[in-house]
């Protein structure tokens, strides 16, 4: 991937969410803001919801304007250690994130899982590092450190990266927290390198990065669409009742599955369009997710058309 299509990608979503937010109809953001369990924090930004047993969901809040966090993630507490799902869009994000951990589970938190390498998830990861020297571990795949680092990312994020504790790219790799282990699941489709950080064998909740998207259209900037589905479907069979997506509320069940119809329905229209010869752009002009299938947020209009294209081009790969 070359740096002018990484620094493209990491941007995330926030780079369209100034001209978004106005725009969404009250529905939309109040989907958004509503909490599906109790909240425990909450700023402009972001809240965090009581998922039980010492986990928390961090549902960030962005589109009044307020980017400081972005992306959504999650905060695991064990006898002896603690885990925060995700670095954020922003280092004054995960300071909020690490105080809020400190302050929920008494413990700064010793382990930080990063999803994948887009910058609304990595970019905070320097705050993590206290300054009476707790000792913390960044977690995240070779290929997610390698695009961080190989990005014209300043100084100070390179060196939060330089020390990330690889994970395995092809098993599962379970962290110990002390009587609980949240377990690391590398599945992929997003980007080429995806993780989801599971607790009890995936029947506690899920946090799922970007690859599920909540009442909003993903951004497939680097998407590989059918790896993507299958890691979605893997996540909808999983027994837990809570997920945790990586942009949107909280999702459950139902919410998972109608994400599938959505993704299904634009690979269907893709390869039809296709077949009719139609420019991706083209027919990006006339797609529109089926009523029946609730209001999707649409970040930035080129969505439809990046989804499209990479449809087409996994087609024509397979051609």
């Amino acid at each position: 991937m070359s740096r002018r299509r990484f620094l493209a990608a990491s941007a995330g979503c926030a780079g369209y969410l100034a001209a978004a937010g106005p725009l969404l109809p009250p529905a939309a953001l109040g989907r958004w803001r509503t909490p599906r369990r109790r909240i425990v924090a909450q700023e402009p930004f972001a809240r965090i919801e009581d998922l039980g047993l010492g986990m928390f969901a961090i549902v960030s809040t962005p589109l009044d304007g307020d980017y400081t966090t972005v992306c959504n993630g999650g905060i695991i507490m064990g006898r002896t250690a603690t885990l925060v799902v995700e670095a954020f869009a922003s280092p004054e994000g995960a300071a909020w994130v690490c105080e809020q951990a400190l302050e929920l589970t008494g413990g700064w938190p010793t382990h930080v899982v990063v999803t994948h390498y887009h910058r609304d998830h990595a970019a905070g990861a320097g705050a993590f590092a206290r300054g009476d020297g707790t000792p913390h571990s960044l977690h995240a795949t070779e290929a997610t450190r390698d695009l961080v680092l190989d990005s014209r990312a300043d100084e100070e994020l390179k060196a939060a990266w330089a020390d990330a504790v690889i994970l395995a790219g092809d098993a599962e790799t379970g962290i110990d927290l002390g009587g609980r282990v949240a377990t690391v699941v590398p599945r992929g489709g997003h980007t080429a390198s995806d993780v989801t950080v599971e607790v009890d064998g995936g029947e506690g909740p899920v946090w799922c990065g970007d690859l599920v998207w909540n009442a909003m259209f993903p951004n497939y900037m680097d998407a590989e669409p059918t790896r993507l589905a299958r890691s979605v479907y893997a996540l909808h069979a999983l027994r837990t009742e809570v997920f945790v997506p990586g942009h949107g509320p909280l999702a459950d069940v139902d919410d998972v599955a109608r994400y599938i119809a959505m993704i299904d329905v634009v690979g269907e229209y893709a390869r039809e369009v296709w077949r009719l010869g139609m420019t991706a752009e083209e027919a990006a002009s006339r797609f529109q997710v089926p009523e029946d299938l609730g209001e999707w947020v649409l970040f930035d209009p080129g969505y439809y058309q990046r989804a499209i294209e990479a449809w087409m081009d996994e087609i024509v790969g397979d051609s």
